[in-house]
């Protein structure tokens, strides 16, 4: 774990890249800070500080939050540590074109005010190296349209927290079918009512039962889609 007193100057990179993920998984923002700082000074590409450092430091937390080893509080505070962290390499990132897993647009669904599990996916599918657009809260399906258009991601996301508000996940998916645009996403689905079952009735590609499930069914669907690309133009 890591400790206030070490001297991230005085550690070489592979040192470094480990209290980073020691700090990530304590939530360290200052820290994170602080180390992605030091790693761009000595030269490192954004794109290696975020998948070396960022990226796999998350993988560890989101390893430990599947198997109950974490919970909610400490992956929110690590989720966030991993924001600041982004905060520096955003923009750089953008200059230098850096690759990205994939891209994908998450909301919760028209009449749910629920959050938390939304931000929990959306911060660790950033940390995973997804790009990803938080439509936020209450979004009917215009909402999903008009992302879905400008946006043009591989992924559509949909969260909800009541019985109530679960049936407009099919509303939105019955809109796709109805545009003809429905098999150019992969749709995922999650939220505490949700099951497997549910998620099939409605259409749904997946149901990702929390924010550690989400980020692995997502990287799956990526490697399906660049496998099959592969073999088009093989």
């Amino acid at each position: 774990m890591a400790d206030d007193d070490i001297d991230l100057n005085a550690l070489n990179d592979e040192e470094l890249v480990e209290q980073m993920w020691d700090d990530l998984y304590d939530g360290l923002a200052d820290e994170i800070v602080e180390g992605v700082n030091i790693l761009l000074a000595r030269k490192w590409t954004p794109y290696d500080v975020l998948t070396k450092a960022l990226v796999e430091g998350m993988r560890i937390v989101g390893i430990d939050f599947r198997d109950g080893i974490l919970f909610v509080p400490e992956v929110l505070l690590a989720a966030n540590a991993m924001k600041r962290g982004m905060g520096i390499l955003r923009p750089l990132l953008a200059e230098t074109g850096a690759p990205k897993v994939g891209k994908m647009v998450i909301g919760t669904v028209k009449g749910d005010i629920h959050d938390i599990g939304k931000n929990l996916v959306s911060m660790m599918m950033e940390g995973a190296g997804f790009e990803v657009i938080d439509l936020g809260i209450n979004n009917p399906v215009e909402n999903y349209l008009k992302a879905i258009e400008e946006h043009q991601p591989d992924i559509v996301g949909m969260s909800a927290l009541l019985t109530t508000t679960m049936p407009y996940m099919k509303v939105v998916i019955d809109t796709l079918k109805e545009q003809g645009i429905r098999d150019d996403y992969v749709v995922l689905v999650g939220g505490a009512p949700l099951n497997e079952e549910f998620a099939r009735e409605i259409g749904a590609d997946a149901y990702c039962r929390d924010a550690a499930v989400a980020v692995e069914t997502a990287k799956d669907f990526m490697r399906r889609k660049h496998n099959q690309a592969k073999a088009a133009t093989a």
